[in-house]
């Protein structure tokens, strides 16, 4: 079942390819904004605070990256979901470092779009209940009410999938985390793929919080099963 009403923004520049996923997404009742350059994806994004966007990569104008980019340096952490031809190893780690959400390479089942954007949005509307509003570990200060993070006093900017990483971590503080339990419970896949996305986004959260990510006291991996969050 839809969230009722959601607002979805797809830029893609390709009319048959915006014509599909527009059709689709609104007899799945969403609200759909459209947009057919980067430019004019930017500012749709940044005046009508859409739920999640869809956003193709290559783009007249301005490139689907430099849409992520600036979303991101102004902390907007609206789910950005890449959809391009472009889906090659290197180019998937380049948006995922940029900021986005999730990666599907054209072509692609439209079933599984839809399924990827439903996924977003419960994240995004149905966090799980915190014990806490505020959580510290070494020199970081995680509010969790505000989804606000920062380190030594000054903010870290995060994507929402690596704060949905991080608030599980802090949920299930010291218990062994397959990575199947986090594609299952954070990306929302029901049969979880084989995919180094997990450990992807744990570097990326040792990168930003740990005092030395090479050697990490927080988020300890444990080999061959998926990792801990020690304090």
């Amino acid at each position: 079942m839809t969230t009722p009403m959601a607002k979805i923004l797809v830029v893609e520049d390709e009319p048959d390819m915006l014509t599909i996923l527009r059709d689709n997404l609104e007899v799945e009742d969403y609200r759909v904004e459209v947009a057919s350059n980067g430019e004019d994806g930017l500012k749709a994004a940044l005046r009508d605070a859409p739920d999640v966007i869809l956003l193709d990569i290559m783009l007249p104008g301005m490139s689907g990256y430099d849409v992520c980019r600036n979303l991101r340096s102004r902390g907007i952490r609206t789910p950005i979901i890449m959809i391009t031809a472009r889906n090659g190893d290197m180019d998937r780690v380049a948006g995922l470092d940029l900021g986005a959400d999730d990666y599907i390479g054209k072509p692609f089942n439209i079933g599984e779009v839809l399924a990827r954007v439903r996924v977003q949005i419960r994240h995004a509307r149905e966090q799980p209940p915190l014990r806490r509003e505020e959580f510290r570990f070494s020199n970081v200060v995680v509010d969790l009410r505000r989804q606000v993070v920062k380190r030594g006093g000054k903010r870290v900017e995060m994507t929402s999938r690596e704060f949905q990483l991080l608030s599980y971590f802090i949920l299930h503080q010291g218990e062994l985390i397959t990575r199947d339990q986090l594609l299952t419970d954070v990306w929302g896949y029901s049969h979880p793929p084989i995919t180094r996305a997990v450990d992807n986004f744990v570097f990326k959260l040792r990168s930003k919080l740990e005092a030395d990510h090479e050697h990490p006291r927080h988020f300890i991996t444990a080999y061959g099963t998926g990792y801990r969050f020690a304090v």
